[in-house]
């Protein structure tokens, strides 16, 4: 071998390697970054421990940190070990962390919260909820008078545009928005529209079809419904529900609600889950004024939220525990409360892994079911369980909010905290 092709040879080696150590170095930057979550609750007036195992240190500091037990500007950390903190009041600080000391890592925002207790409930609720305007769910096409294929709303409107209102009138259903379009004798419509986070308004000119009806082409949704679990019900009769939002199935975009409201269900029929399909529970609902037992007022990624009557809290057959944050929970043995009997019951489960860190805060627990009594009733997590507490040491630590198409026997959750953030 010449030495230009050794060299040559030696330099692809050192490339190699050093691309070897980068990933590796990457690999576990990447591993770090997970277990130190962006956001760290502490209860006021306690002393916690903080056990993360990562070589990060920092600088906690705030406008007031005196309020923090050692009374100085700034208070060193170092996440490689436990540390005790504690803050007598509620307050916000900040931490600049460095990997091994030296590099940049992250920053994390330190919230110090009021103790709560909360009810868990576990109890089965109708769910109806009526969007604000109407959501474009699907553009299409149609033939007209002639024959001819057209699409009116196609460039105009988009999937997932909520119509709020038409010439200046509030769209309240879907069967008032088909009537003004059957009235528009062809006239151009001055539509306002909800886009993402912005309103804006749009022209749109109704076509005639083959019989002679006005229309845009256009699929739409103004409501939805359905069945889950209460997760739990605070003293001032607010409650937090199914751990995930309400989602068009069309669209997957989360619902803008006008109003929504809790029903009285009854759990009729089980489906069982298996590998590859899903089960559900199966409720018998009737929506009228004697059944509702609650308003829905938010519609969120980590839930649904509003205010039960106190006849759900007088139902409620569990006492009020405290809540347990991100850093309390622990993998191994925990319970969850469902009714697939139709009555709150506490089953086993392991929670498998933890994910601190994560974008997708619906599956911040990793969960499996070991309960053979809940095995043999639903094959494991079905639809229709979503929001049932998962409880473990004595605290409420989340809510099941997904099940795992493959293997029924297990899904995810999230941290009771999360829920917590409405």
């Amino acid at each position: 071998m010449t030495d230009a092709k050794l060299k040559n040879y030696r330099r692809f080696l050192y490339i190699l390697l050093a691309a070897a150590l980068f990933s590796l170095f990457l690999a576990v930057y990447i591993d770090y970054w997970k277990k130190v979550p962006s956001t760290i609750k502490i209860r006021a007036g306690v002393e916690q421990e903080l056990d993360f195992h990562v070589p990060v240190s920092g600088e906690i500091y705030q406008e007031a940190v005196e309020s923090l037990s050692t009374g100085v500007e700034s208070l060193h950390v170092n996440f490689s070990r436990g540390v005790t903190v504690r803050a007598n009041q509620i307050d916000n600080y900040k931490i600049n962390l460095k990997l091994f000391g030296i590099l940049p890592y992250k920053s994390v925002d330190i919230q110090v919260i009021q103790d709560k207790t909360l009810i868990p409930s576990g109890m089965p609720v109708g769910i109806y909820v009526k969007t604000d305007g109407v959501l474009v769910v699907g553009i299409g096409e149609f033939e007209n008078e002639s024959g001819e294929t057209i699409s009116p709303a196609k460039y105009i409107l988009q999937t997932g545009d909520y119509i709020l209102d038409v010439n200046g009138e509030k769209v309240e259903n879907k069967k008032q928005f088909v009537q003004m379009i059957a009235d528009s004798a062809g006239e151009e419509m001055i539509m306002t529209l909800r886009r993402g986070e912005e309103t804006t308004e749009v022209k749109i000119k109704p076509e005639g079809n083959q019989s002679g009806e006005w229309k845009l082409g256009i699929w739409i949704r103004d409501n939805a419904q359905g069945i889950g679990t209460l997760t739990y019900v605070n003293t001032d009769d607010s409650f937090g529900a199914l751990g995930h939002g309400i989602n068009d199935v069309d669209t997957s975009t989360l619902m803008r609600l006008e109003e929504g409201t809790l029903y009285k269900t009854e759990i009729v029929g089980i489906t069982k889950g298996k590998g590859g399909s899903p089960g559900e529970l199966t409720g018998y609902i009737e929506y009228d004024n004697e059944n509702i037992i609650g308003e829905i007022m938010e519609n969120t990624a980590e839930g649904i939220f509003g205010v039960c009557d106190d006849a759900v809290v007088q139902q409620t057959s569990h006492e009020a525990v405290p809540i347990a944050l991100k850093q309390e929970v622990e993998i191994g043995p925990a319970q969850i409360i469902c009714s697939v009997t139709g009555e709150p019951q506490l089953y086993d489960i392991t929670i498998q892994e933890l994910h601190l860190e994560d974008d997708n805060i619906n599956r911040g627990l990793v969960i499996k079911i070991t309960d053979e009594e809940l095995l043999t009733l639903t094959g494991g997590i079905i639809q229709g369980m979503s929001g049932s507490p998962i409880l473990q040491n004595g605290k409420l630590v989340g809510a099941v909010t997904h099940v795992l198409v493959q293997d029924a026997t297990s899904g995810y959750g999230i941290f009771i905290e999360n829920m917590l953030v409405q």
